[in-house]
């Protein structure tokens, strides 16, 4: 006799894979890290195409970014979901790809053929105002926060320029106000100072 058989299944989540919640369109922070948090994009030109494949990826996905900052072990990203077509539904499509073809390529630059270059990834749902405003200032100023620049505006992998020459001052002083020091973010991760 089985006495296994018997005994009712138990879903045990995996401590180390979050669980997604996309089933709704909105807007989401998200995060995501190398695998064993390795500094695969240390340099400007690996840093230039990782920045440049999110920007891309997100593009074809209809994803709006609003804020971003690209590191040498992680990256961070504020982005509006489609409003049609299943909403955030294809976010682990459009990660998917850019990691596919971000991995490729630095797989072959480094002639590491099947090197896991990504990990998991974590996103949260936006769903009040000053959340929402406060991981827009920790997105742009990231790269202050890991001691890389000064001045957010200072470092060209984020966004902190762009949404210095786009926004309005009256946008800029909202954002730029808000605090970031009580904050949850999984965000230990030591970054490259090459850039």
């Amino acid at each position: 006799m089985n006495h296994e058989q018997d005994k009712p299944l138990r879903r045990t989540p995996w401590p180390h894979a979050p669980l997604h919640r996309l089933s709704q369109a909105g807007t989401y922070f998200v995060t995501v890290g190398t695998y064993l948090k390795q500094h695969h994009f240390r340099g400007a030109a690996r840093l230039r195409v990782l920045h440049r494949g999110l920007l891309t990826v997100s593009n074809q996905f209809q994803w709006h970014l609003e804020a971003w900052a690209v590191f040498s072990n992680h990256y961070h990203f504020v982005a509006h979901s489609p409003m049609m077509d299943g909403g955030a539904r294809n976010l682990p499509g459009m990660l998917g790809l850019l990691h596919e073809k971000t991995a490729k390529w630095l797989n072959r630059l480094d002639q590491t053929p099947a090197r896991k270059v990504w990990h998991n990834y974590r996103e949260t749902r936006l769903t009040y105002e000053k959340s929402y405003l406060a991981r827009l200032n920790y997105t742009h100023q990231n790269a202050v926060k890991h001691g890389l620049v000064p001045v957010a505006n200072q470092y060209p992998w984020c966004s902190a320029a762009w949404f210095e020459r786009t926004a309005t001052p009256a946008q800029m002083t909202t954002v730029y106000a808000f605090k970031t020091d009580r904050l949850q973010v999984a965000d230990d991760f030591d970054v490259a100072g090459e850039w």
